[in-house]
């Protein structure tokens, strides 16, 4: 694709990388076929190649207008695209660049611009435990639309106090330890089960992605380089030898912090070590397999589907990985259809985008239906919760289960 790219952006960081991506595009379409929002809208504004264009006539100095600024905000950033697109196009990027510049020219009106503050503050805030808890407490009494977004409180069990010479890191994180702690809970036990030990770094917090997709980049960036701070030096003096990651869309943004952060001379450096050291928990535990075989007892369930999340296997490639390694384990997955597309969960999307959400979430449940699963799993706080809105299906994060199964044993 030929760029004549207006003299603003000429020689800029984001003007040279979108030139570079925008050149790898071939008009050919097959992104389309993969685009969730494209094939529920059937516009194709609403499509990769559609936004790919928009972004470029911003990017050759043609004003952003709320219509390209809604283009963009439909976009999932699930990158099915990417895994489709037989040119490379890295497509996840250029969106990053392409919000950036029009977000800057296009004002949102107050009330949106409210809720996306609201967002971006309250789910990092210390105060979304006390509501999360309140909120698990008087669950059968909340509205639906509440409701779904509030998992019930399930125990999350004892932390082993064993110490390994095979040390950890694990995410703080944001939501994921008010939501459901038995994620974190279950994910040191296995951990310990196979030998290594587990620590949250002093001064590390939220990985960034909630911010950063909220119109508040520099935000995002903020709060990556902190995470930088605490876990670079703990890398650099072998302390520890990876960072395990069990919610996939915070490791897809961590292993991204060399990307965002390689124009920062400061940072570049620290940031691409940090990203080389993440690990997704299925990483870690494969060379383990036989090992965890030989200790399960019985299964939670007979007949499982397993979700990827868009975050798992388009932005980091691990379904593989992870499929294989439940199979492995004895699980019994049952393959359905459309299991590469998005389930309509995509971070803040649902709250934002709760129409067309919610559309995907029925349709993935309802391909998921068709293979009777008893439970549903998934490696994503986001898509556990999202799902779980829809259906009474238990869903549960892959390493619940597995822990249950070995507590059981």
């Amino acid at each position: 694709m030929q760029t004549h790219l207006a003299d603003e952006f000429k020689d800029t960081a984001d003007g040279l990388e979108a030139q570079d991506i925008l050149r790898r595009c071939v008009h050919c379409g097959f992104c389309l076929a993969t685009c969730p929002t494209y094939q529920i809208l059937g516009d194709e504004r609403d499509s990769p190649r559609g936004r790919i264009y928009l972004i470029k006539q911003v990017l050759e100095g043609k004003p952003a207008t709320v219509e390209t600024q809604t283009h963009l905000d439909r976009c999932l950033t699930c990158r099915n695209c990417e895994t489709t697109c037989p040119s490379g196009v890295q497509y996840g990027h250029l969106v990053d660049i392409g919000r950036r510049v029009v977000d800057a020219q296009v004002q949102r009106p107050p009330a949106q611009q409210l809720q996306r503050d609201v967002l971006g503050k309250g789910l990092n805030s210390p105060l979304f435990g006390v509501a999360m808890r309140a909120g698990q407490m008087l669950h059968p009494l909340l509205p639906k639309a509440v409701k779904n977004k509030v998992p019930r409180r399930r125990a999350a069990g004892l932390r082993p106090r064993n110490e390994h010479p095979r040390q950890i890191l694990i995410l703080a994180g944001c939501t994921q330890p008010s939501m459901i702690p038995a994620i974190d809970a279950a994910t040191i036990r296995l951990l310990d089960a196979v030998g290594m030990s587990t620590q949250v770094a002093r001064g590390s917090g939220c990985c960034g992605a909630v911010k950063f997709h909220l119109d508040d980049q520099a935000g995002g960036l903020a709060q990556m380089r902190a995470n930088i701070d605490a876990w670079a030096p703990m890398i650099e003096r072998g302390e520890v030898e990876a960072i395990v990651m069990n919610a996939s869309g915070c490791g897809a943004t961590v292993r991204e912090y060399g990307h965002h952060l390689r124009a920062d001379p400061e940072y570049a450096e620290r940031a691409r070590l940090v990203s080389d050291h993440v690990r997704d928990i299925a990483e870690l535990l494969a060379p383990h397999v036989a090992e965890l075989r030989a200790r399960i007892g019985t299964l939670p369930a007979e007949r499982v589907a397993f979700h990827p999340p868009c975050t798992l296997q388009h932005w980091q490639a691990l379904r593989p990985v992870t499929e294989k390694l439940l199979r492995d384990l004895g699980f019994h997955l049952q393959p359905f259809t459309e299991a590469h597309l998005c389930c309509g969960s995509a971070g803040t999307y649902s709250v934002l985008q709760p129409t067309l959400s919610k559309t995907l979430r029925d349709r993935k449940l309802g391909h998921i239906s068709q293979v009777r699963p008893e439970m549903i799993l998934s490696s994503n706080i986001g898509c556990l919760v999202h799902l779980q809105g829809g259906t009474d299906i238990p869903v549960r994060h892959w390493v619940e289960a597995l822990d249950a199964a070995l507590l059981a044993a």
